[in-house]
């Protein structure tokens, strides 16, 4: 091969339905490629709509908007061919789509073959699955188009060497989750062993809802060496040069680690959340436990201390330390702290309903109406500013149920609701090395809801260290609880877990939507009965 070719990818960050917004950032990156010297440009897929579209896919006035915008787009194009991912139409059926750009018009369609129907995907819903493969010219060299899901399995990348492609190229919108970048490369790995072609993989940013997209595109070699790395999070336009069959030198941005990966995806997360859906800013209720302090601290460095509100509702179980280091870090951030005492209230509800609970003993009832008065005063203050109450619920949390329905579990979106306990700590720990906004009494004492006197959490659960375990086994890996005693877990502590996880789900159904860290979160991927008599074997 003695043909050379200037590719750029463009990261770039759309918002579901702005054809409009979309097309100007699509645009721009085009603009940027060409000054460059791109001579093709590769945009995410479905990029032109955004993704997930969910099911605006099945009204067809939203097929012909997309079909009429990219025929706008195509207009503006000149001699650099550009890549547009976008749903398409025809007599026989809708599909996950992208048109190649040049001249003014579209000189070529793709459509995806692999339709993914797990995790938080559900495409089969939306469209139908198509089977040609689709390779184009430029300069020379014969590039076969991919989109997401196709470079997953081989079949799809076999039908491009059939058709003579020189090059794969993969357009994508896959949404992160922990460590999943060393899992596109051993796909990318499979792919060029399979086929002996070199591999361009261009992947969007930004959040959506409870889906983060981390970028992280990339380029391999046709020998699987990494030639390129794109730095995560991040809209950025690069040009690479493929030449003679190989990717030019080009720079290898170092991956995140585990902890800077969910503190990053959390921060896109609640700065796309707030700012596609117009929230002026965000209340938190700080208690001075490392729950609330990690929103907080995530919250800031998403939006900026002027857009964030921190307000401690003490009881009088509340701990003067809890007191102190929830005043000193928001004097660390700068954010406006304010103090809303719930005593008054508590003996407000005492007197409403001392009759009705004349004779009975105090409980959880009690415990958790603190909650929600505290729920009630801050979505109180939500309505009254149009500012989004972030709740500070881990994951830990949400599966066992240690959470109060219309109390700490009030508000519009959950920061940490796919975080487990015991990474909460890690990520807290990996912030403060960056700069000590959280003080280290937070991160150290023993963690406690504070609802009653000398309380802490491993009064009612197992240690987190466990629990987390168990519940990343069971949930996460599908294990039965039969497996997780074999691996040395108590029998007891595993049908107790498991007994928690699988009582709370109508809790979790009615959870505001929080942000996917992991392969698998309470939202989209998770869709158990609330009404089920299954029993799990043991």
């Amino acid at each position: 091969m003695n043909t050379s070719l200037a590719i750029a990818v463009a990261q770039i960050n759309p918002v579901v339905g702005d054809l409009a917004g979309n097309s100007r950032l699509i645009l721009d990156a085009m603009a940027e490629a060409q000054a460059g010297g791109a001579r093709l440009l590769l945009t995410p897929e479905l990029s032109l709509c955004g993704y997930p579209p969910e099911d605006l896919l099945l009204r067809p006035d939203f097929f012909e908007a997309c079909q009429s915008a990219v025929e706008a787009l195509a207009r503006q194009t000149g001699d650099m061919a550009v890549i547009v991912g976008l749903p398409d139409f025809d007599e026989y059926g809708r599909y996950n789509a992208a048109a190649v750009l040049r001249h003014g018009r579209v000189v070529a369609h793709c459509r995806k073959q692999r339709l993914p129907n797990y995790e938080v995907f559900d495409e089969k819903r939306y469209f139908d699955a198509a089977t040609e493969p689709c390779v184009f010219e430029l300069d020379g060299v014969r590039c076969g188009l991919l989109i997401c899901a196709d470079l997953w399995g081989p079949a799809p990348a076999e039908g491009l060497v059939r058709a003579g492609a020189e090059l794969i190229l993969a357009i994508n919108a896959s949404p992160c989750h922990l460590g999943k970048q060393q899992e596109r490369y051993a796909v990318a790995r499979a792919r060029v062993a399979e086929t002996g072609l070199p591999v361009l993989y261009a992947n969007m940013v930004g959040g959506q809802d409870e889906l983060v997209f981390d970028g992280a595109s990339f380029a391999m070699q046709s020998d699987s060496t990494l030639a390129w790395q794109a730095a995560s999070f991040e809209s950025n336009v690069t040009v690479l040069n493929f030449d003679a069959g190989r990717w030019a030198a080009a720079p290898i941005t170092p991956l995140r680690s585990v902890e800077d990966e969910a503190y990053t995806a959390m921060v896109v997360g609640v700065r796309d959340y707030l700012g596609k859906n117009g929230f002026p800013g965000a209340i938190i209720g700080l208690s001075g436990g490392v729950d609330s302090a990690l929103t907080l601290a995530v919250a800031v460095d998403a939006l900026g201390a002027d857009r964030v509100r921190a307000v401690m509702m003490p009881s009088p179980y509340t701990a003067q330390m809890s007191l102190d280091d929830a005043a000193d870090m928001a004097r660390r951030l700068g954010v406006r702290y304010d103090i809303l005492p719930i005593e008054p209230a508590m003996k407000t509800f005492q007197g409403m309903l001392a009759e009705q609970f004349e004779g009975l003993a105090e409980d959880t009832t009690e415990e958790n109406l603190q909650s929600r008065i505290r729920g009630m005063l801050l979505m109180a203050l939500s309505n009254k500013t149009g500012s989004i109450v972030l709740t500070t619920g881990n994951k830990s949390e949400m599966a066992t149920g240690y959470a109060t329905l219309y109390g700490d579990m009030a508000g519009g979106f959950a920061v940490l609701k796919d975080l487990y306990k015991t990474l909460v700590y890690r990520v807290s720990r990996w912030r403060n090395e960056r700069s000590e906004v959280m003080p280290v009494n937070i991160i150290e004492r023993p963690p406690s809801a504070e609802l009653k006197p000398d309380q802490v959490d491993q009064d009612t659960l197992p240690p987190y260290e466990i629990l987390d375990a168990i519940i990343e086994a069971y949930m996460e890996r599908d294990e039965s609880p039969r497996e997780i005693v074999a691996q040395g877990y108590d029998e007891a502590i595993v049908r107790r877990t498991v007994t928690m996880l699988k009582r709370n789900e109508y809790k979790r159904r009615q959870a505001p939507v929080g942000i996917r860290l992991t392969r698998r979160g309470f939202g989209r991927d998770w869709r158990y009965p609330i009404t089920a008599r299954y029993q799990d074997p043991y």
